[in-house]
């Protein structure tokens, strides 16, 4: 595992493992967090055929904005053509996951393990 260069976010923490590139969400997602993690979103998610997964086991506080993050990340890999995970465990963000459809188009791992051990990309359809 590599670790990459400090993110300028205290809530979103960025390495390789495995060949991906792993954004690990922290803490409360909302709107101020969102706003920071977005231009390192759209910079891991830039090159041709991404390979990343999103870890939301280290999350508190989840709202519509991280929603936004996880939309904008699907459509943003999909369109280089490379392959998302998502890994969440937490029975509340889950909730809003597949109160959403989010968890169809998303399907989430409980492990970060599990999630890099899927092939292909998750890009279900609603």
């Amino acid at each position: 595992m590599q670790l990459e260069p400090p993110s300028a976010s205290p809530h979103l923490r960025i390495r390789r493992d495995r060949g991906h590139t792993v954004l690990e969400f922290r803490g409360e997602i909302d709107l101020v967090a969102a706003e920071e993690i977005g231009p390192l979103l759209d910079d891991a998610t830039a090159g041709p055929a991404p390979r990343i997964v999103i870890d939301l086991t280290r999350i508190e506080f989840f709202d519509c904005s991280g929603l936004r993050l996880l939309y904008r990340a699907r459509g943003r890999v999909l369109d280089h053509d490379g392959h998302l995970h998502l890994v969440c465990a937490h029975p509340l963000t889950l909730r809003i996951l597949r109160a959403t459809g989010l968890s169809r188009l998303l399907p989430p791992a409980t492990t970060l393990d599990a999630a890099l051990e899927r092939p292909g990309a998750t890009s279900g359809t609603l």
